[in-house]
């Protein structure tokens, strides 16, 4: 699949469950988010793209004389987060994950990288959160980047536990209820808390 900047495409809010395929779940939760961001883009809100995943190229084959082919390519180093940007002279960074789980998340998908790229932007007084999406209650729930860092290093680095609970997110987390424009309004919470003086 490309990785690319969010177009213009029109995006149905209306999803069944029962025709999301499973190893493509997590793409209608991006899909939301990026037409949540071409939103804000369009109102002048904000400004905030999916990172492009750098790739090296290794093999081009040539099938047709106007058409290229890669056949081998490798990820050039790891990625860090999904999103960035500016929003208001904040800088925002954000990863995203969506889950069929009822009561908990996996964190087979985070790495130690990632946490710590957080980490860092945090000490740049960066807005950082993680994004979560439990699809079979369809709630979106947004968690400081500290909480998130709090959890994966007095649980899960010691082995304590292997996923996030849905009691924790909730606890700590604020849920993002879902809408039409934009589809997840993630940056009302953000308001919210800068307003509130709210650390991230």
């Amino acid at each position: 699949m490309p990785i690319q900047y969010p177009a213009g495409t029109v995006l149905s809010t209306k999803t069944s469950q029962n025709n999301i395929i499973h190893g493509k779940r997590g793409m209608i939760f991006e899909e939301q988010i990026n037409q949540s961001n071409l939103y804000y883009l369009q109102k002048k809100i904000a400004v905030i793209h999916k990172k492009p995943t750098p790739v090296q190229v290794v093999k081009v084959d040539y099938p047709k004389r106007s058409a290229a082919k890669i056949t081998e390519a490798y990820f050039r180093h790891a990625s860090t987060t999904d999103y960035n940007g500016v929003y208001q002279g904040f800088y925002i960074d954000f990863e995203a994950k969506e889950t069929k789980n009822k009561t908990s998340f996996p964190l087979t998908n985070f790495h130690e990288h990632q946490v710590q790229h957080m980490e860092q932007c945090l000490e740049q007084q960066g807005i950082t959160f993680v994004l979560f999406k439990f699809s079979f209650h369809n709630r979106v729930f947004l968690l400081k980047a500290q909480h998130f860092i709090q959890f994966w290093r007095e649980k899960h680095k010691d082995g304590k536990r292997q996923s996030i609970p849905l009691s924790y997110i909730e606890k700590y987390g604020y849920e993002i209820h879902i809408g039409m424009y934009p589809i997840i309004p993630y940056l009302d919470i953000v308001k919210h808390l800068i307003d509130t003086n709210n650390k991230f």
